[in-house]
């Protein structure tokens, strides 16, 4: 778990980072700070998607991922976890839930949290998510300059996700086949496109509905060849 530790230290020394920055900029040095890692997170978003092999599992993927989504209303849940965070712990001038679910989706989705928590687990190899540690340390001094606090509690969902994949490395590896990893990054891809869009306010996609999304392929891969 010591990967994991890492990837949690450098998203909260990161965030904090951001968070001290974040105070000094004038209001239109941050919108355009915000506008510039929107565009950013849907090159990342863009680039990810292209690792799907098969359109038909993105498509059953995301239409039937938002379904359940929609159904279970995890957007409602996450923005009331938010909301709940904001009354205790925030000052009023940003969005908890929006930073919490924004980062929590960059850090947590593609294949570097994949497979390298797949080789801390099976091999005690932990050069990809120390790589990824470094990444998305640089990643949260951005966010949290324009998201705020929230992000620093993406730290936990990090802790929970690669800690999981860890843990269970030995069950789950058959299941997630090159196949499967590659349609879950582009799914989960597909999604942060939504969020870069909602971040250049073009849009108001409830992201977090469709996290379901993500690990639907795991499934169809068995079935869709």
């Amino acid at each position: 778990m010591i990967s994991v530790v890492i990837n949690i230290v450098t998203v909260l020394l990161g965030g904090t980072l951001g968070l001290i920055l974040g105070r000094r900029f004038p209001q239109k040095l941050a919108d355009t700070v915000m506008q510039g890692l929107a565009l950013c997170v849907l090159y990342i978003g863009i680039s990810g998607a292209l690792d799907g092999q098969n359109t038909l599992i993105t498509i059953i993927s995301v239409a039937v991922g938002g379904a359940l989504g929609e159904l279970l209303d995890i957007d409602g849940k996450l923005n009331a976890l938010g909301e709940a965070l904001e009354d205790k712990f925030g000052g009023g001038q940003t969005s908890l839930a929006e930073g919490f679910v924004s980062a929590s989706m960059l850090f947590c989705v593609g294949a570097m949290a994949i497979v390298g928590s797949l080789q801390s687990g099976l091999v005690g190899d932990h050069s990809i998510i120390i790589a990824k540690s470094v990444i998305d340390g640089i990643a949260a001094v951005l966010l949290a300059s324009s998201l705020g606090a929230g992000v620093l509690f993406a730290a936990a969902a990090v802790g929970i996700y690669q800690g999981a994949i860890v843990l269970l490395a030995e069950w789950v590896q058959p299941l997630l086949s090159d196949a499967a990893i590659a349609e879950m990054s582009c799914a989960g891809s597909l999604l942060i496109v939504a969020l870069s869009l909602n971040m250049l306010k073009l849009t108001k996609i409830k992201v977090a509905n469709f996290i379901p999304a993500i690990f639907l392929p795991v499934l169809l891969c068995l079935f869709i060849k």
